[in-house]
C-alpha cells in the first residue's frame, strides 16, 4: 500500500488532500482495503479528519449496498432528510431523519458547508446514521462519515475536540 501511495501522490490522479502525502494516502488505501475498495477508489472516497480516515457518506452507502443491503433516500429538502435501509434478508426497515432544527441544536448550521448546501449535509448525516443502524458489520471500523467528522471542527476549519456520543 505504501509503495502504491508513494507513486500515486505524485500524480494529478489523486485528490489534492493526498498530494505529496504518502502516509495519509497509505492509511486511506488500507482503510479502503478493509471494506473492499481498490486503492484508487479509496483515495477518492476518504479524507483524513482529526487523524481518522473518514469515508464520505456516499462511500458508506456504496459499501453497505455492495454487501447486498438496501439503502435509499426517502425524502430530502433544505430542512429535512430521511434515509432508509434494510439488511439483506430482513423485512425490517431502519431509518434516520435529520432536520435543520436537530442540526441547529448541535451548532452545525452556522458552518459554511451548512449555509451553502443544507440539503446535502442533512442527507449525509442521515446516510451515515442509517448505515450504522443497518450494516455496522459492513462498514467495520468506519463509524463516522467525513461530513460528520468535518462538523466537529471549529468554524475556521480547525479540528476541535470530538463530540461525545452516547449509545442508546
Amino acid at each position: 500500500a505504501h509503495q502504491i501511495a508513494v507513486s500515486l501522490v505524485k500524480t494529478s490522479f489523486v485528490p489534492e488532500a493526498f498530494r505529496d502525502k504518502p502516509h495519509e494516502a497509505t492509511a486511506a488505501i488500507l482503510a479502503g482495503a478493509e471494506v473492499g475498495l481498490s486503492p484508487m477508489g479509496a483515495l477518492r472516497s476518504f479524507d483524513v479528519i482529526q487523524g481518522v480516515a473518514a469515508p464520505r457518506a456516499n462511500t458508506l452507502r456504496a459499501i453497505v449496498q455492495s454487501q447486498g443491503h438496501e439503502m435509499w433516500v426517502e425524502a430530502e429538502s433544505s430542512t429535512q432528510a430521511k434515509v432508509c435501509g434494510r439488511r439483506r434478508g430482513s423485512d425490517v426497515v431502519q431509518s434516520s431523519t435529520w432536520t435543520i432544527e436537530r442540526a441547529s441544536a448541535l451548532g452545525l448550521t452556522s458552518k459554511q458547508n451548512w449555509q451553502k448546501q443544507p440539503q446535502a449535509m442533512l442527507v449525509a448525516l442521515a446516510t451515515g446514521e442509517c448505515c450504522r443502524r443497518v450494516a455496522a458489520d459492513a462498514i467495520l471500523g468506519l463509524p463516522y462519515s467525513y461530513e460528520e467528522l468535518q462538523d466537529s471542527s471549529d468554524h475556521d476549519g480547525e479540528p476541535s475536540a470530538p463530540r461525545k456520543r452516547t449509545a442508546k
